[in-house]
């Protein structure tokens, strides 16, 4: 796919293959929806994602790779992460932004796409 950086462009293409997605630019960032629930935000200025994950998944990711990835904050059950586009390769990104999205939107959507099948309704 792409090679061991990231663009803000590369990324925003990714969120291509995830449907329903909507993006708001706030000026300062980009913020990232679902069925109007966030799961991610995009820091161009700073090259940076935020990306929603499990505690764990945080905790493991920040604790593996801190010149990658650092704590954002966590919220109830779920760990949010920023990740510096220069350091991560296309494809693990394109799976963490994937699992960020599964973890926000509707359970259709997601079995929709587990599948690889998207049907309109």
């Amino acid at each position: 796919m792409w090679g061991m950086s990231v663009t803000v462009d590369e990324f925003l293409t990714m969120l291509g293959t995830l449907p329903e997605t909507t993006q708001t630019d706030t000026g300062n960032w980009i913020s990232l929806k679902v069925g109007g629930k966030g799961f991610g935000f995009v820091w161009e200025k700073t090259q940076t994602v935020g990306l929603k994950a499990t505690l764990d998944e945080q905790i493991a990711l920040v604790a593996e790779r801190p010149e990658v990835f650092e704590v954002q904050f966590t919220a109830g059950q779920f760990g949010w992460v920023v990740v510096h586009l220069p350091k991560i390769e296309s494809d693990e990104l394109l799976e963490l932004v994937t699992e960020a999205w599964a973890l926000t939107a509707p359970k259709r959507l997601v079995s929709a796409h587990e599948f690889g099948s998207l049907y309109d309704e």
